[in-house]
């Protein structure tokens, strides 16, 4: 039997005319290059995203082209993230941390035919834009008062805007056209392309949205330290314009400081980003405990694990560090790690344990574990491969790909990543499957070293890396970035990770380094490590 609902499609286009109507003086600011901050309403930026899409329309733009933006988190690439889908394009983020020969593989690779670049990544650009086949360039400029030449072939984007008052017609788009494209990191081989669909993008942001999960609502003022081209940024800027909470960018200045100025001066209650940005605001909340006054945040961390010592410190500073899970694959948010209301009363340490994992999976996304036997108990002990599915979780790769070692033939998407699963639905991570350190037969977590390093107070970073090793097959090296000012040996470390690892899990040997190498997204470069450390001289056994 037919069911009697209003087959209503479920598209962007009402989110954005939601935000305008509902919220019409809400305020989006953008710090520009200059320092100087960029405000404007609700009611502008959808006056402005039809411009944008009634001007890409002009300019030729059919369904399904990709339209890339080489940008910084800043309100014209809010203006991006709506009008591009409203014109029946494709948004596809560029992650502008990449190599330049990365990013011409990428453009091509999507045959992207339009960009929209900040004026101050042209040097970027220009690296690598002859080796694609983009038909328009549009400029951002820094500020109003940038007036430089452009380079050939470039156009500025607002008076490309400026031509979108035509009588062109806006394409009616369906809930399964494709509206975003993400790649994925790279770090083995060639990026993969993942596409979101616009039923997808409104699903993952209403499960966002939900209390019980990131909590985001029209009281809310949002900043995403996480690049808008990285996932796009978690999906938070569509769940904003959604609810219709104000929004603050960040853009190119990332550091704390920075960041701090922000949160105090726009009263952010909500922010994003990866446990390397966390780090460096704790730190310099602690040297200076009395200059801040900040509003209560919830600081989401996602990207890598949430360490333990993270958590405790924000606490004492009166945040809220809320430990999330996902990837590129997932759109990304698969899992929030709220405590239920029966562990609201358990000990400190047993809400700091499931505080650290990843978290319980947002409604609608269904996650298991798989062994060599099939699939595995929810018991907190059982070890597998993380496996998820869900309406916002890809089935395929750009271009079709069906990757049997990432998509399984019952409808599950392979993470790559080993993890238990609590009889709650607590997911927590063990370590991605390549970085598990293999000792005497048995496996080493490489993430719980590292989070459990990280709380040292001398530690800044840690990442622990599988070493050859003459008895034992392989053993853990940990390369570790002390805080300035401070020391620590061998021993002391070994000393500090003891009461909590067995003892064949403790590294023999420390490396100590300036500075670990990470990806585009903030993530330890492992294999950047694996050859700078192939073999290590180890100690005689003890």
């Amino acid at each position: 039997m037919l069911g009697t609902m209003m087959d209503v499609p479920l598209t962007l286009q009402p989110l954005l005319e939601r935000a305008a109507a509902l919220f019409p003086e809400r305020e989006i600011v953008s710090r520009l290059p200059d320092r100087s901050l960029h405000r404007y309403c609700y009611r502008e930026f959808a006056r402005r995203v039809r411009q944008l899409a009634l001007a890409l329309v002009s300019a030729g733009l059919k369904p399904g082209d990709r339209v890339a933006t080489l940008m910084w988190n800043h309100y014209a690439h809010l203006e991006a993230y709506f009008g591009i889908p409203l014109a029946g394009g494709v948004l596809h983020t560029l992650n502008l941390r990449l190599h330049p020969d990365q990013l011409a593989w990428i453009a091509n690779d999507a045959a992207d035919r339009f960009l929209i670049v900040d004026e101050v990544l042209l040097p970027l650009l220009e690296q690598w834009r002859s080796r694609t086949r983009l038909a328009r360039v549009l400029v951002v400029r820094s500020s109003a008062a940038s007036s430089s030449a452009l380079p050939a072939g470039c156009e500025e984007y607002e008076a490309f805007l400026d031509a979108g008052a035509g009588s062109v017609e806006l394409p009616v788009a369906a809930e399964q056209d494709a509206c975003g494209l993400c790649y994925t990191s790279g770090t083995t081989g060639n990026p993969k392309g993942v596409l979101y669909t616009h039923r997808s993008s409104v699903l993952h942001c209403l499960a966002v949205s939900l209390i019980d999960s990131l909590g985001l609502s029209q009281r809310d003022t949002l900043l995403p330290v996480v690049p808008m081209f990285h996932v796009n940024a978690w999906g938070l800027p569509y769940a904003a314009v959604m609810v219709g909470a104000k929004i603050v960018f960040p853009g190119r200045q990332l550091d704390a400081e920075s960041l701090l100025e922000l949160y105090e001066s726009e009263r952010v209650s909500v922010t994003a980003g990866v446990p390397s940005i966390w780090f460096a605001l704790l730190e310099a909340l602690d040297r200076e405990p009395q200059r801040w006054q900040l509003p209560r945040m919830r600081m989401i961390v996602g990207g890598a694990a949430a360490p333990d010592a993270l958590l405790r410190g924000f606490d004492r500073h009166g945040q809220q560090a809320l430990h999330a899970w996902g990837m590129t694959e997932t759109s990304p948010v698969g899992t929030v790690s709220r405590l239920t209301a029966e562990l609201e009363s358990a000990s400190e340490s047993e809400q700091y344990r499931y505080r650290a994992m990843q978290g319980q999976p947002v409604p609608l996304l269904d996650a298991r574990i798989v062994g060599d036997s099939g699939v595995l108990p929810h018991d907190g002990q059982a070890m597998g491969e993380l496996q998820v599915r869900g309406p916002w979780v890809a089935s395929a790769y750009f271009g079709g790909s069906q990757d049997p070692e990432k998509f399984t033939a019952d409808g599950w998407f392979r993470t790559g990543d080993v993890a238990t699963i609590e009889a709650r639905g607590y997911v927590k991570l063990v370590d991605r499957i390549k970085d598990l350190v293999k000792s005497g037969g048995e496996w080493i977590s490489s993430m719980e070293l590292e989070c459990m390093l990280m709380g040292h107070p001398a530690v800044r970073e840690a990442c622990v890396i599988a070493v050859p090793h003459p008895k034992w097959g392989e053993r853990p090296l940990a390369v570790i970035v002390l805080r300035p000012g401070t020391c620590a040996t061998d021993a002391e470390l070994r000393g500090h990770l003891a009461p909590h690892f067995p003892r064949w899990w403790l590294p023999e040997a420390f490396a100590f380094v300036s500075e670990i190498p990470k990806t585009s997204a903030g993530k330890f470069l492992k294999s950047s490590l694996r050859v700078q450390f192939p073999s290590w001289e180890w100690p005689p056994e003890r």
